[in-house]
């Protein structure tokens, strides 16, 4: 008899009040769980989708106006009408073809379906369909694309494939983000620009590199650049409203940002804390981690249960002049910090695949990646990330 892996995830997700364990290898090496996550927590959830900047980046002569992605599961296009953003799923009201090909974009002003053309406009609504136009039956107004819930904070583009815009089902953005809001806003994030861009294909579930970010008790060992300009053991993690888990730590005495010298890596942020870094999560998948003079950013996308596409980016302040900092002190140090995080998530994916790999317990000093797993635990049972 075959066991479902989900069922298998649901029945160790710790009760409250509960021990909090590492989740069962099958969380992280299923198929059936990716599959189900991709529903629920990623089309089913508030997602980044990226920074408004790189969706529709300002080209006076030709500006973006469709951009087609996949969020979670689901096909959708992301459309900017004059500044005003909306996402609809990526399927024709006619036969259901793809509005635009996954990945691509158009200047188009209007959204022309490559089958049998059916053609709408920015805001949805149907205004050409070949053969219908003498057909009294016919209503446009019943072929409207289906809406689907954007927004944008701090600069970031958010959507929520799974019910269309305005269903009572779809989660409030406002509870999702909870106090996220406060603790952020001393860096403005949404007045930077990026200075500078990795992307990483990981090969490890995005379970693990979540986890691997909420603790330091791995620093001393893995991470001796990081130690020498923060104290692995300093800082303490948040319990705030929100569907985010974080914390933050302290620099050393003389140090003044994350960098292999300590140095700054770009112009300080006003209003931003001069001797403290923050870890932040806002799940599913967007990584915040904000320093004296830059935010750093890893967006998170599974492609499969054991690979992982990671987009690191740095925002900096830009100059009086629109000049872009690169920040490449900052580049340079969390680079290595990354690629020494990624062999070790690497390393558990591996170990996950034991047949002798039992969950085990935390350590005091990693309650933060507790407080993700009971999160994620909850979803699984309840079938929504909840706040």
């Amino acid at each position: 008899m075959t066991v479902d892996p989900m069922e298998i995830v649901r029945k160790a997700a710790p009760l409250d009040g509960e021990p909090v364990l590492m989740m069962p290898a099958e969380a992280y090496t299923s198929t059936e769980v990716l599959a189900w996550e991709r529903r629920h927590l990623f089309a089913g959830t508030w997602t980044c989708l990226g920074r408004v900047a790189d969706l529709f980046p300002v080209e006076p002569e030709r500006p973006v106006t469709q951009r087609a992605l996949i969020l979670g599961d689901i096909a959708c296009l992301l459309v900017n009408e004059q500044g005003t953003l909306r996402m609809y799923a990526n399927t024709c009201r006619h036969r259901g073809h793809e509005l635009l090909p996954e990945g691509s974009s158009t200047e188009r002003r209007s959204v022309v379906c490559p089958y049998h053309a059916w053609t709408y406009d920015l805001q949805g609504r149907l205004i050409g369909a070949k053969g219908f136009r003498d057909d009294e039956g016919f209503d446009f107004a019943e072929h409207t694309l289906a809406e689907l819930p954007v927004r944008v904070w701090e600069g970031w583009v958010f959507g929520h494939a799974l019910h269309q815009a305005g269903s009572p089902q779809v989660p409030s953005f406002d509870e999702h983000l909870g106090a996220l809001d406060t603790v952020v806003a001393p860096y403005a994030p949404g007045t930077l620009v990026v200075g500078d861009r990795h992307t990483y294909e990981v090969a490890a579930n995005w379970k693990v590199i979540s986890e691997n970010y909420h603790e330091c008790y791995h620093c001393p060992l893995i991470h001796p650049e990081l130690c020498q300009v923060s104290p692995p053991s300093s800082g303490d993690n948040y319990d705030l409203p929100g569907s985010w888990v974080g914390g933050s730590m302290d620099l050393r005495d003389g140090m003044r940002t994350m960098s292999l010298t300590g140095e700054l890596a770009a112009t300080p942020l006003p209003g931003a804390p001069p001797t403290t870094v923050e870890y932040l999560h806002l799940l599913p998948n967007l990584l915040v981690s904000a320093h004296p003079d830059y935010v750093m950013t890893h967006r998170m996308v599974p492609l499969a249960p054991d690979r992982t596409w990671v987009e690191c980016s740095w925002l900096v302040l830009p100059g009086a002049d629109g000049s872009v900092p690169a920040a490449a002190a900052a580049v340079a140090f969390w680079d290595l910090t990354n690629k020494q995080d990624w062999a070790a998530c690497e390393s558990v994916q591996r170990g996950l695949a034991s047949p002798h790999f039992a969950p085990g317990p935390f350590a005091p000093s990693e309650d933060a990646v507790a407080q993700l797993v009971s999160m994620i635990g909850r979803a699984y049972r309840t079938g929504r990330l909840v706040a």
